[in-house]
């Protein structure tokens, strides 16, 4: 008997709740029926509140242009905006808040739009070994966010997220760093394009966390270069590796690497004679 009731129990539940969304489902197509703008945006901000961003988003779409030009223009777009992020459809919330931004500079939400326009695109921004345009763009419109808003809220994590943004790029070239080295004396000295890229993201990105492999890719890259060196360049090769290595276990006593490059100074040192 107590099992019949609680199975009783659970179908009134079932049955309950099935109701609850037939007529939740019913109520949603009213509104898109429905000829009131007014009954429509106060729906959408429910939706929106209950997290059911579709809803809201099409709603908002609906009375958009009734409301274009008034004082509800502004909430419609924020809103619009806050509703594609909340489907973490980051593009066309980018796109959104930087319309906001274009059409209401000293808006009420504009601290907000300016930083939700690099923090989508931060969202948006995909692995190191893709085109990096979306975190470019990111980038810059934190670096406008925190020139105009230096005191925000929001202005610790814009820097928080930069930083990432620009690890990216630097874990971007020093992928491109080891493919050179990989491919050595390959159809040219690839060791010297390895040892360029590697210099040129130290200097880019000055403050990224790939420091160390970058200069032990340069050290590498020097070293080889000096092993497949003719004899007339050997010498010059061998004390710019020597130079290379004092700066890296200067900079870093402790690295993994360590044996690794004490090994390579003593093949230098046959060629120097020191």
């Amino acid at each position: 008997m107590q099992a019949f009731l609680i199975r009783m129990r659970k179908n009134g539940l079932i049955i309950l709740l099935f109701a609850c969304l037939l007529t939740s489902c019913g109520e949603y197509q009213r509104l898109l029926k429905s000829r009131d703008p007014e009954e429509k945006y106060q729906a959408a901000l429910r939706y929106f509140n209950d997290k059911q961003y579709v809803k809201s988003q099409t709603l908002l779409d609906d009375v958009s242009s009734y409301y274009k030009g008034t004082e509800r223009s502004e909430d419609i777009l924020a809103y619009l905006a806050r509703s594609y992020m909340g489907q973490k459809a980051y593009e066309s919330a980018t796109e959104y808040y930087q319309a906001y931004v274009r059409n209401y500079p000293k808006g009420k939400y504009s601290t907000e739009a300016h930083f939700q326009v690099g923090h989508c695109q931060y969202l948006d921004s995909p692995d190191a070994r893709l085109d990096q345009t979306t975190t470019r763009n990111a980038i810059e419109a934190f670096t406008v966010f925190v020139e105009l808003y230096p005191e925000s809220p929001y202005a610790e994590q814009a820097y928080e997220e930069m930083g990432e943004l620009y690890d990216k790029l630097a874990l971007k070239e020093l992928l491109s760093a080891k493919l050179y080295y990989n491919l050595g004396t390959y159809l040219g000295n690839n060791y010297l394009s390895c040892e360029i890229v590697a210099k040129n993201a130290l200097k880019d990105y000055p403050s990224n966390s790939y420091q160390e492999d970058f200069n032990w890719l340069i050290l590498q890259a020097k070293y080889a270069q000096m092993i497949n060196s003719i004899e007339e360049k050997k010498m010059e090769r061998a004390r710019d590796t020597q130079d290379e290595y004092y700066n890296f276990i200067t900079e870093y006593p402790s690295s993994k690497h360590r044996k690794e490059a004490d090994k390579m100074l003593v093949q230098v040192k046959k060629i120097t004679k020191e």
